[in-house]
């Protein structure tokens, strides 16, 4: 596990638990409290060789170094500092042979490139087989394709276009960074492209835009149909047996399921899931329009559980799926949300 911030922490403690693979250990960068943290949970730490006497000043029992740690695993889960995974890759993985999965928002695409396939487990699950680099989708990202494909599959070639506004959270509940009293535009948001990569026939418009808060993404999809549109119903039944999908009722605020998902004991308050808000979806014309919060860092946990599977064991997707849920218990959570929201 090259890296251990919010996204490498959360793999260190899921594939800990996963008895059909061995955890070698995680990379660390920096000599600080989360290095202790990572030995007190009896993760092995490597670091960079010019780093090795930081550690050891700090008198933290280091394993090894990154390239011991890469020589002795199959695959490397790189979470390191996003834009990081193209020096990595140039510099340990492929010079040492070894398989890598990347998180959203390193490149797909030119110079930078790190992969030539991003993954969602709803999309392409089976197309990562076998492939040696693959860049796991962002949270939002995988969040559209987890709803975006059923509806492709149920409704096809009568939608004609999706329009997304994605409504970004400024840093994460564990973050120790200030959040900016600011709402911020992104010029060319990476997630069109991103999801054009997997559902390359589909219409896509994207805005994207951060505003101050930690809780949680919130996503506004308007779908047009080249007719009427259909029943509010047939597009909640086209998605509610959905595996990481849960159709919510009474939730007022994403600080709600985010709140909830704490007071549940919720693994790292995550929710692993989107969640679409039935009470404000709307159906008008040819237009649907759903509003669904995406659970920002814990939505991409299992996306990487399901990528290994596929990279590592080739497995079947339903066994993937049920795999992942057992580890995560996404079907038990989705029932006990949808209860507490009803």
């Amino acid at each position: 596990m090259n890296g251990y911030g919010n996204i490498g922490r959360r793999l260190a403690f899921i594939f800990s638990s996963d008895k059909d693979v061995q955890l070698v250990g995680i990379g660390k960068y920096t000599p600080d409290e989360k290095t202790k943290e990572a030995l007190d949970n009896n993760l092995a730490v490597y670091v960079p060789k010019d780093k090795l006497g930081q550690f050891r000043d700090r008198k933290y029992g280091i394993s090894g170094t990154l390239e011991d740690a890469v020589n002795r695993s199959d695959i490397v889960l790189d979470a390191a500092v996003e834009g990081s995974g193209f020096e990595n890759k140039k510099r340990l993985y492929e010079p040492l042979g070894k398989a890598a999965i990347f998180q959203g928002g390193e490149d797909r695409n030119g110079s930078r490139s790190v992969a030539n396939m991003i993954h969602n487990s709803r999309v392409n699950y089976s197309q990562a087989n076998g492939r040696r680099y693959v860049i796991q989708g962002s949270c939002n990202v995988s969040g559209m394709g987890r709803i975006m494909q059923p509806l492709l599959e149920k409704f096809g070639h009568r939608i004609n276009r999706y329009d997304v506004t994605i409504i970004r959270r400024w840093a994460d509940l564990e973050d120790s960074k200030d959040v900016s009293d600011s709402v911020e535009w992104d010029r060319d948001p990476h997630h069109q492209n991103d999801v054009k990569d997997f559902l390359p026939s589909a219409n896509l418009f994207v805005e994207a835009y951060k505003v101050p808060s930690r809780m949680m993404h919130l996503h506004q999809m308007a779908i047009r149909f080249n007719s009427k549109a259909p029943s509010k119903e047939d597009v909640i039944e086209a998605l509610n047996k959905e595996f990481g999908i849960a159709i919510l009722n009474s939730a007022k605020s994403t600080a709600d399921i985010r709140k909830k998902a704490i007071e549940l004991g919720f693994n790292h308050g995550d929710t692993n899931m989107v969640h679409i808000h039935r009470q404000v979806m709307r159906v008008q014309d040819d237009v649907v329009k759903i509003l669904y919060s995406d659970d920002q860092t814990g939505m991409v946990i299992p996306e990487n559980h399901l990528l290994l599977q596929s990279m590592v064991f080739a497995r079947p997707k339903d066994e993937a799926v049920r795999k992942t849920d057992i580890l995560f218990s996404m079907t038990k959570r989705k029932r006990m949300l949808e209860h507490e929201f009803k």
